[in-house]
């Protein structure tokens, strides 16, 4: 596994977070994977 930082855009505001994958990840799935924790953080 390696660490990975990602800033997304949520809800017209950017976003840092860590995103923990496989070496071989596509920059697709660990942008989705960031964006999914960033939702999953701020839905409540």
């Amino acid at each position: 596994m390696v660490k990975v930082t990602v800033k997304v855009d949520y809800k017209g505001k950017s976003y840092q977070t860590n995103v923990l994958t496989e070496p071989n990840a596509n920059q697709a799935q660990i942008l989705q994977k960031a964006l999914d924790q960033v939702q999953k953080q701020w839905s409540e």
